[in-house]
């Protein structure tokens, strides 16, 4: 039974008339020169064919262009005057000055897994890159084999061949180049979306242990309630003893402790749940993570947000930039489908030997070299492809403007919740100073017998329930300072999106950027 290997492309042929033995040198200078002819004349008939119908294709490739956007030059909703200066520190979270949130925040970078899949994939474009540029380069494949024959009248017979191809497929109107202008441009893409990723990371982490503190305020204030209505209910059970009050203001009172005690029960597991999902933030199993309990005002500063201007947003935040990126991406793709309608030329060069002994197996060889020439422009599905990125351009561009519009109201919610919010803790703590007036006045009373202690602890009830709706408000206006500082860009530098005839737009790498931030 014959063995032949299998090699790529076509196998050296091997012809059964006599082979002149010779040299490599000699043969290869007289073939030198014929293929020289040869490869002149088939790259002059190229160049006609290429002119005769270039005047019916369309080769012209656009210009990288920004889509353009609705003029925005101020924001609507500012407390303070905007000034184009100012930045946004990297490390914007230690505003906050709470140094486990720092820690946490520092865990996370390192830890979360979602983070480490966006590096994974600008690790992905990066090869990509390299796999674009090989397009350009010339291929080799090797091949070698034996073959057994055998029959009932001969004696088994072997004979071994030997034989090498070269192809290279010349970008001469530079299709691969803009390829790899293409990849370039989703390489830088997914760069920022390792940013949009790290960003939205260190806002989740902010904002979900905010809540956490919130969660330890709020318990704390409701064992407090709960524990005054419990007194309030022992009042009541004594009166109705003395028949001061009916049986319904203790049945309506044991209610409210029911209450009570089911909203501390809620509280608790929204606490946990919370807990649990700040732990797969840091990238630690949910169940094996606990946050110490605190106390969110007293831990937790409230920082002014520096602004910048709206024309400066769109070269900061990340998924603009991702999104600019990937419209760059879409013009080099319609260059590439445009140029492959051109004609190309290959170059191969098939070389290889067989002889029945191994020690005769470089006597004789067979070797050719020559070009061929593909005219692409009348194969139907080259024009569909030129539609079809030009219908994924138009996608980009479209995609561009709708992340720039969402970027926009973004920052404007974000201005709009967080001047409301600030308002209204003007207006609680206001009611919280009242609040402990009357609490205070009412105790006054009650040593002097004027009132009861069943209005004392009503006093005190309102009271609490005041300091929880301030809790409430300061979380609120955490989280309005966090969607704020993420809306804005959360301090990435500016970048410059251009193709290469325009201005860098090299990005820092995710090994920068991560120590960077």
């Amino acid at each position: 039974m014959a063995h032949r290997p299998a090699v790529p492309h076509r196998s050296p042929t091997f012809r059964k008339e006599p082979v002149v033995n010779t040299s490599i040198c000699s043969v290869g200078t007289v073939l030198s020169r014929v293929v020289a002819r040869s490869f002149f004349s088939r790259v002059v008939t190229a160049g006609v064919c290429a002119a005769a119908f270039s005047g019916c294709m369309d080769l012209k490739i656009p210009a990288y262009q920004r889509p353009d956007t609705p003029a925005k030059t101020n924001w609507a909703h500012v407390d303070h005057r905007v000034s184009a200066a100012d930045t946004v520190d990297p490390q914007w979270w230690k505003a906050f000055d709470d140094p486990y949130l720092d820690t946490l925040i520092d865990k996370a970078i390192s830890g979360n897994v979602d983070i480490k899949v966006l590096a994974a994939r600008i690790g992905i474009a990066g090869a990509q890159i390299g796999e674009a540029r090989a397009g350009a380069l010339p291929s080799a494949d090797l091949g070698a084999g034996v073959d057994i024959e055998k029959n009932t009248h001969q004696p088994v017979t072997k004979s071994y061949n030997l034989g090498a191809q070269v192809n290279w497929d010349i970008d001469i109107w530079g299709k691969v180049a803009k390829g790899v202008s293409a990849q370039k441009a989703e390489f830088h893409a997914t760069e920022a979306d390792w940013r949009a990723g790290y960003l939205t990371l260190v806002a989740g982490v902010s904002s979900t242990y905010f809540q956490i503190l919130q969660f330890d305020d709020q318990i704390d204030e409701e064992q407090k309630t709960l524990y005054k209505n419990r007194q309030i209910l022992t009042i009541y059970r004594s009166m109705y003893a003395n028949g001061v009050v009916p049986q319904t203001e203790v049945l309506r009172q044991e209610a409210e402790i029911n209450g009570l005690a089911n909203e501390l029960i809620e509280l608790h597991r929204s606490r946990d749940l919370a807990e649990n999902a700040l732990a797969t933030l840091v990238g630690v199993p949910a169940g094996e993570f606990k946050v110490p309990v605190g106390h969110l005002r007293e831990r937790i500063k409230l920082p002014d947000v520096p602004m910048g201007l709206p024309a400066q947003l769109l070269a900061r935040r990340p998924d603009v930039v991702a999104a600019q990126f990937r419209v760059l991406e879409s013009y080099d793709e319609i260059g590439a489908a445009k140029l492959a309608q051109l004609p190309s030329i290959s170059l191969t060069g098939r070389g290889g030997t067989a002889a029945f002994a191994l020690t005769d197996l470089m006597k004789a060889f067979t070797f050719s070299f020559l070009p061929s020439i593909d005219l692409p422009m009348f194969d139907p599905s080259v024009k569909a492809h030129i539609k079809t990125t030009e219908a994924q351009s138009e996608l980009a561009r479209q995609q561009y403007r709708q992340t720039v519009f969402a970027a926009f109201e973004e920052v404007e919610n974000a201005l709009v919740d967080l001047t409301a919010h600030k308002q209204q803790r003007v207006e609680l703590e206001a009611q919280n100073a009242r609040l402990q007036l009357v609490a205070a006045q009412v105790e006054a009373q009650l040593k002097e017998g004027i009132v009861s202690q069943l209005e004392v602890l009503e006093s005190e009830r309102s009271l609490a329930a005041a300091e929880l709706a301030l809790v409430a408000n300061h979380q609120q206006i955490l989280a309005d300072t966090v969607t704020l500082y993420k809306a804005i860009g959360g301090g990435w530098p500016e970048v410059v999106v251009a193709d290469e005839k325009g201005a860098d737009t090299r990005s820092p790498s995710a090994h920068e950027l991560a120590a960077n931030h």
